[in-house]
């Protein structure tokens, strides 16, 4: 499977999917108000992975912010990794940073798919 690495702007985060690697990783922030254009490679490349996925599958995010339209998008994403055998969600936020951390609990409660969070 091809890799996906998209370098982040002022309004969008840095993704590096890797399956060959195992590195599943987004990082940044992500403030585009329409971001469908931004999630949409990112969307099919999770698509086609599930359909044979790793053993092991660790999403690791560490946003500094994202906003709703971005939390509607990872959402999506979840939800396609959900019935992934060994997959789990990684969300780091600043250890001060209650927005970040509650917006991961957000998302945490709308899906079945297992959260670790991680303050740094």
């Amino acid at each position: 499977m091809q890799k996906l690495e998209i370098n982040s702007t002022d309004l969008t985060p840095s993704v590096v999917l890797d399956a060959s690697a195992r590195i599943f990783k987004f990082e940044g922030r992500s403030l585009a108000d329409n971001p469908t254009d931004f999630f949409k490679p990112i969307h099919a490349w999770f698509k086609e992975y599930v359909q044979k996925p790793n053993p092991v599958t660790v999403v690791v995010t560490r946003f500094d912010y994202i906003n709703t339209a971005t939390q509607r998008e990872l959402l999506d994403i979840i939800k396609t990794l959900e019935a992934t055998p060994g997959a789990k969600m990684v969300w780091q936020f600043l250890e001060d940073d209650e927005d970040m951390e509650e917006c991961g609990q957000e998302l945490a409660q709308l899906t079945s798919l297992l959260f670790e969070f991680q303050p740094y």
